[in-house]
């Protein structure tokens, strides 16, 4: 059964065709929402919460781009909404612990890994890439990380993030420029 099948289904109330249209992409989609978030349970929440607007909006779909445009579209945006909520709340954290509210002292500490000297500076390099990626602004991240972390040429980045070709080439230019810039102090 096609994807446009399983949608038809979906928005003529056949809950079975669900598991089936989320079997489909959920690999797809999760690794989307990883490669913003880092952090494996966020990506989960969010591809979960993906699927559940896919699937309330599946009457909606109106077919102009592929399925899996659509798909990229909503966890790519429903990402970026996590993080910024994320930032928000972590603001909120940080002036509760300056000011001593809610803070009992009691909080396990986390452990770090054995003590290996080429884990330890694989761990140290990714996560300075990390950090330099998600230092970019806002655009060339997402332009960034689906064209190189998710592989979609240009034209599938330019259609999901509703842009042109060339404004897709140039921030990702500047997001390669700006990683560069960034990372040019950490090569051996």
């Amino acid at each position: 059964m096609t994807d446009l099948e399983l949608l038809n289904r979906l928005a003529l109330g056949d809950h079975s065709a669900g598991r089936q249209f989320v079997d489909n992409h959920q690999v797809n989609v999760y690794n989307v929402c990883y490669s913003f978030l880092q952090n494996e349970h966020d990506a989960e929440d969010v591809a979960q919460e993906v699927f559940m607007e896919a699937i309330r909006n599946s009457g909606k779909f109106r077919g102009d781009a592929k399925l899996s445009t659509w798909l990229y579209r909503i966890a790519v945006n429903r990402s970026i909404n996590h993080l910024r909520d994320n930032k928000k709340r972590r603001f909120w954290k940080e002036i509760d612990s300056l000011f001593g509210f809610g803070s009992s002292g009691n909080e396990p500490q986390e452990t770090g890994p054995v003590e290996n000297p080429d884990y330890l500076e694989q761990e140290e390099l990714k996560q300075i890439i990390e950090g330099a990626i998600q230092s970019l602004p806002e655009k060339q991240r997402i332009a960034f990380t689906l064209n190189k972390l998710e592989d979609l040429s240009y034209a599938e980045v330019a259609e999901i993030m509703q842009t042109t070709l060339s404004s897709v080439e140039s921030l990702i230019h500047r997001a390669r420029a700006g990683l560069q810039a960034k990372l040019k102090n950490y090569k051996n």
